[in-house]
């Protein structure tokens, strides 16, 4: 079953290696061979896997590993459908003000360091601001099914739901097991760190079972492991250029090795109302899309911090630049509405190829 299943889902490309190695010192390297794989499902995106092993049968040994893995999380931290069995975050949500819920360690796991995330990020990163959240995700939904009838929310609405994100209102109780949301009115959204967190969790996964010398890529986010086993080289990822009309994909291409890169950007996900884009990245202050920024991109290495840390979009640049200088190897990347582009201090050791014109 395991092996239909993984010829369903994947399509595998192997590219042999032609190249000896012995000089970099990778004892595995010269036994080894590239392959591909990539699934669409899970976490409402597609996720790419990019890696070496000794044949076709191991990596797709190891690609099927990294998508039960993700896949459970993917269910575990849903906050729109129902799984038999699980109580995940969307139980959790629909229990607020009754009763706590019992859960899986991986979910307290994530609301304990998205908390965390809370403190560091000045309450940016807020898995409370489900309420406000999904009135967007509402008037987004409908604005895309029904452009000619494209409304903004109302901010009274939004002020309203607003009053019902207390993160200290989430209570966790890891004696028992349970989480508990005191406000009957709040509701968990782990989108903006949900994904980065499965990320990085499952990648750990993986290496520890034998996948070294790889990257996934969940989405955009991107998690890299050990050097290319045929070359001794850090993996090539890029920067998006959030100009989707420029003849360049990428801003930067960078080298990275064991380091994730998370990029928050605003030209994706968006509705239209009267001739005007609305983008899915909401101000906790404003409660309104934010504004100043095309893109963030973060290059640190716990994809789960990434993520977390790219909500120094909503924030003026100098107080995301104090932020992230603060943080040990991390890096940040901001591109203005007006194409202007700001760095972090020591971000240019990590760019492998620029294409952004000086």
């Amino acid at each position: 079953m395991r092996k239909k299943l993984i010829a369903c889902l994947l399509t595998i490309v192997f590219v042999f290696n032609l190249t000896g190695c012995s000089k970099f010192n990778l004892p595995y390297s010269t036994k080894l061979k590239r392959f591909d794989a990539s699934f669409l499902e899970l976490f409402d995106t597609v996720t790419t896997i990019t890696g070496y092993a000794k044949d076709k049968e191991e990596f797709t040994n190891y690609a099927q590993m990294i998508y039960d893995n993700l896949k459970e999380y993917h269910e575990l931290y849903d906050i729109y459908n129902d799984y038999d069995g699980i109580n995940n975050v969307k139980t959790i949500n629909d229990n607020a003000g009754k009763k706590p819920v019992k859960v899986d360690q991986r979910i307290i796991d994530l609301l304990k360091f998205s908390k965390e995330a809370y403190k560091l990020t000045n309450g940016q990163m807020n898995v409370a601001f489900g309420a406000v959240l999904s009135v967007w995700h509402d008037y987004r939904t409908r604005g895309v099914d029904d452009p000619g009838n494209a409304k903004l929310p109302p901010m009274d609405l939004l002020k309203e739901k607003a009053k019902h994100t207390d993160i200290d209102k989430v209570i966790i109780n890891e004696k028992d097991s349970t989480v508990y949301l005191k406000d009957p009115e709040m509701s968990l959204d782990v989108g903006a760190v949900g994904k980065g967190f499965a990320t990085e969790k499952v990648a750990d996964i993986a290496y520890k079972n034998g996948f070294k010398s790889g990257s996934i890529s969940v989405g955009g986010n991107v998690r890299t492991l050990d050097p290319k086993a045929d070359t001794g080289e850090a993996w090539s990822i890029g920067i998006q250029n959030p100009d989707l009309e420029s003849k360049d994909k990428y801003l930067y291409i960078l080298n990275l090795k064991n380091m994730s890169l998370v990029t928050s950007g605003v030209y994706e996900r968006y509705y239209t109302v009267d001739g005007k884009q609305y983008h899915h990245i909401i101000d906790p202050d404003t409660l309104m899309p934010a504004k100043g920024y095309l893109s963030v991109s973060i290059v640190t290495k716990d994809s789960g911090m990434a993520d977390a840390l790219a909500k120094v979009i909503n924030m003026p640049f100098e107080e995301g630049l104090k932020l992230i200088e603060s943080i040990p190897d991390t890096e940040a990347v901001w591109v203005f509405e007006n194409g202007d582009i700001k760095y972090s201090s020591n971000f240019e050791s990590y760019i492998k190829k620029s294409y952004v014109v000086k």
